[in-house]
């Protein structure tokens, strides 16, 4: 197994760093790590270094000592962005977790023209503040050193913008009045940014449905299930994931 990651302003260059506040609390009193333990540091931006436990001091302070070389994981050649509609009460924070655990590059939370939640003033940007953290522990979870890049709300003008520069667009639509493709068997390209939508549990508008197809977007589908918004990405990005050889 991978050793546990804890996530610094900057990797320190070493050979000693000294890891305290909050993530020096969690390795010391949660994790309760011990002289001899590998661990991890990253920037959750790619960079991260190997070290070893020295000390543990106090309730918050942990000494890490032969600090390897900085380290950089490349950006994937195919990259993942899942628009994804803002659902009720906590499920947002579980798609982003299970999402970013699974291996997602970006997310964008999209207030969809039938969604129940609104993002708006204080409350949509505590709402983007918990999507953020919650990328950021889910990145630790699962022993990321690059955490997905969770925007800023977009409007449907925004996303169809951002479908219509990417190199393979698609929405993730099950309707029987709509033909679809499956998305097991869509044909990625070999780099470049893979782009899919998400929608609410009452599922894209046809409004919107053709506001995307005008930017190039075509619409898929997950098998014969019909599966919760908070569900669906996570899918899709297994999906796409295994077929990228980066699941290899």
């Amino acid at each position: 197994m991978t050793a546990p990651v804890f996530v610094v302003e900057e990797v320190p260059a070493g050979p000693e760093f000294v890891l305290d506040g909050p993530e020096g609390r969690h390795a010391v009193s949660v994790k309760r790590l011990n002289p001899g333990e590998d661990v991890v540091l990253t920037d959750g931006r790619g960079h991260w270094a190997e070290g070893v436990v020295k000390a543990a001091e106090g309730k918050d302070r942990l000494v890490v000592m032969d600090l390897h070389a900085i380290a950089e994981e490349p950006e994937a050649e195919v990259r993942i962005t899942v628009v994804q509609a803002l659902p009720k009460g906590d499920r947002g924070e579980l798609a982003v977790e299970t999402m970013t655990e699974t291996g997602v590059d970006a997310i964008v939370p999209w207030q969809a023209s039938r969604c129940i939640t609104q993002w708006r003033g204080d409350r949509g940007a505590k709402s983007l503040a918990k999507w953020r953290a919650t990328a950021r522990e889910a990145g630790k979870q699962s022993r990321r050193v690059r955490f997905p890049e969770v925007a800023e709300a977009m409007s449907t003008k925004q996303v169809a913008a951002l479908l219509a520069d990417a190199d393979l667009a698609m929405v993730l639509h099950e309707d029987r009045d709509t033909p679809s493709g499956a998305l097991a068997t869509v044909e990625l390209p070999k780099t470049g940014s893979v782009v899919l939508v998400v929608g609410p549990e009452g599922g894209v508008s046809p409004e919107e449905l053709a506001v995307f197809a005008g930017a190039g977007a075509h619409p898929y589908r997950l098998g014969r299930s019909v599966l919760r918004t908070s569900t669906a990405g996570t899918a899709a990005v297994a999906v796409l994931l295994a077929r990228t050889g980066r699941w290899s």
